[in-house]
C-alpha cells in the first residue's frame, strides 16, 4: 500500500512470473545465476529442432542417394585418371574405345539369343497337311520372306514322310531326329535331309538368315522324296554287307 496526497492506495499484485523475476533480480552479485539443467534444454532444442517447419527443404532420401552416387562416381574416376597415363584424357580416350568395341560387336552379332532349354520341336502348332505346308511356304516365298518359307517347307518335308507311312506321327520330333529317321528309309537322300535339318535349325533357333537358294534346295529336296521308293529293311542290310565285302 502506498500514501500518495493523503490517500492510501494498494498497490496490485504482482504475477508470480514477474514476483519470481524481481527477487532473482534483488539478489545479491555474490550468489551464482540460475541456470537450467543440461538434459532438459537438449531435449527442449531436440524437440523444437524436430518439427516439419524446420525440414520443409530438406532433400528427398532419392536425392541424397543420388547425390552419394555420384560422389562415389567421382572419386573412382578421379582415383582413374590419377592411375592411367595420361589423366582424365586417356582415360575418356579408352572409354570411348571400349565403347565402340562394345557397339560394333552388337552391331556384328545382333542380340544375344537364349538357347533353347530343351531340344527345339519341328511342329509348334495345330497339326496341318503337307499340302497345307506347302502352300504357306510358296506364299511365304513369293513375298521373299525366306525364313518362314524354308521352315515351312522342311515341314511340309516330314509331314509328307509321316503320311506315307515312312515316319510315325510323332508331335514332339525335332528336325534332326526326323532327318535320321528319314534317312533309313530313304538313304540315298540321307545326307540332304541332314542338311535340310541344319538349315532348318539355324534359321528357326540360330538367328541365321535363309535365302532363295537354301529354300529352293529344300523345295527340290521334297520334290524328289515325293518321287522316291524306300528301301526295304533286307535290300538295305544286304546292300552295306555288299560294301563290307
Amino acid at each position: 500500500m502506498t500514501v500518495s496526497g493523503g490517500v492510501l492506495q494498494a498497490v496490485p499484485a504482482l504475477p508470480a512470473t514477474a514476483d519470481t523475476v524481481v527477487r532473482l533480480l534483488a539478489r545479491g552479485d555474490d550468489e551464482p545465476p540460475v541456470t537450467l539443467p543440461r538434459d532438459p534444454a537438449r531435449e527442449a532444442a531436440r524437440r523444437e529442432l524436430s518439427k516439419q517447419m524446420y525440414h520443409e527443404n530438406d532433400p528427398s532420401w532419392l536425392q541424397r542417394a543420388l547425390e552419394a552416387f555420384w560422389d562415389w562416381v567421382d572419386d573412382l574416376l578421379g582415383a582413374a585418371s590419377t592411375a592411367t597415363p595420361g589423366g582424365a584424357l586417356s582415360l575418356v580416350v579408352i572409354v570411348v574405345a571400349v565403347l565402340a568395341v562394345l557397339a560394333a560387336l552388337w552391331w556384328r552379332l545382333g542380340t544375344p539369343r537364349r538357347s533353347p532349354v530343351t531340344s527345339p520341336v519341328l511342329f509348334d502348332d495345330r497339326p496341318r497337311s503337307a499340302a497345307e505346308h506347302r502352300a504357306a511356304a510358296e506364299a511365304h516365298a513369293a513375298q521373299g520372306h525366306w525364313n518362314q518359307a524354308v521352315q515351312e517347307r522342311m515341314r511340309a518335308v516330314v509331314r509328307a514322310l509321316e503320311e506315307r507311312a515312312l515316319l510315325d506321327p510323332r508331335p514332339g520330333r525335332t528336325a534332326d531326329e526326323a532327318a535320321a529317321e528319314a534317312g533309313r528309309a530313304l538313304p540315298a537322300h540321307t545326307d540332304r535331309l541332314r542338311t535340310a535339318a541344319r538349315d532348318f535349325d539355324d534359321v528357326r533357333y540360330g538367328g541365321r538368315t535363309a535365302t532363295e537358294d537354301t529354300y529352293r534346295g529344300l523345295a527340290a529336296l521334297d520334290g524328289d522324296l515325293e518321287r522316291a521308293k524306300p528301301a526295304l529293311a533286307g535290300t538295305h542290310a544286304d546292300a552295306r554287307q555288299g560294301a563290307a565285302g
